[in-house]
């Protein structure tokens, strides 16, 4: 009679090999196409964690606008932050859109930074992953992507971050989970890739590049490096 538990253990990890040389295959492909993409943009840890907030639902482009107001306001420093009115750092990030809740959500991150570890990054970052994740979960207008992308950027610790472009490509090279929540596509690549602050930069970046220039909601297809590995390839 077969050891049907042994056998289920068997398969299990026969896919997990499976899904684990397809996703190193999918990063081959992609930094063969594009190269280092060297993000995320940011002279300092707290300007990539600005960024990351600025960035919800608006381009990057705009991001940068509003990034450079606060620079020349001398506000891109918790205390300076902490200082203004609402009101002032709304007009400061306007570029970036939602400006009155990004505002917020600023104002929310700089006063909890201050309490909590007297306004020192390294504080925060000396956490393990899985306590600076709730804690950032924690804050006002924080939410999994953007607390993932703090982690990832700018504590540089290795967490797989998950966004559109990376739901999109992955379901299109039929690699999605069964349950299509964040946590699932996250553990997907983290189970499944080797726990590299340094990979899962790079290969964020790169699926954002990919998603942005030809695997689009209309997908470009004629143009795209993965089309060999893509079942929604037309």
């Amino acid at each position: 009679m077969p050891n049907t538990k042994r056998t289920v253990r068997e398969k299990s990890r026969s896919n997990s090999r499976l899904i684990s040389q397809r996703l190193n295959e999918i990063y081959q492909v992609l930094f063969a196409r594009y190269g280092s993409q060297h993000w995320w943009p940011g002279d300092t840890p707290f300007e990539i964690i600005v960024g990351a907030i600025l960035t919800q639902s608006a381009a990057w482009g705009n991001v940068e606008k509003a990034i450079a107001n606060l620079k020349k306001a001398e506000a891109l420093n918790p205390v300076s932050l902490r200082k203004l009115e609402l009101s002032k750092i709304a007009e400061l990030i306007y570029p970036s859109g939602y400006y009155n809740a990004k505002a917020l959500k600023l104002k929310a991150f700089v006063e909890y930074l201050g309490a909590v570890h007297q306004d020192s990054l390294e504080s925060l970052f000396s956490l393990d992953i899985s306590t600076l994740r709730n804690e950032l979960l924690n804050i006002h207008g924080i939410g999994p992507e953007t607390a993932d992308s703090i982690i990832l950027y700018a504590a540089h610790k290795p967490i797989f971050v998950i966004d559109a472009y990376t739901r999109r490509i992955t379901s299109r090279l039929g690699l999605n989970p069964a349950r299509e929540d964040y946590s699932s596509y996250q553990a997907l690549f983290m189970e499944n890739l080797p726990a590299d602050e340094k990979l899962f930069n790079e290969y964020h970046a790169l699926f954002v590049r990919h998603g942005k220039e030809v695997c689009k909601k209309t997908p470009i297809c004629r143009n795209c490096c993965l089309s060999k590995l893509c079942s929604n390839h037309r």
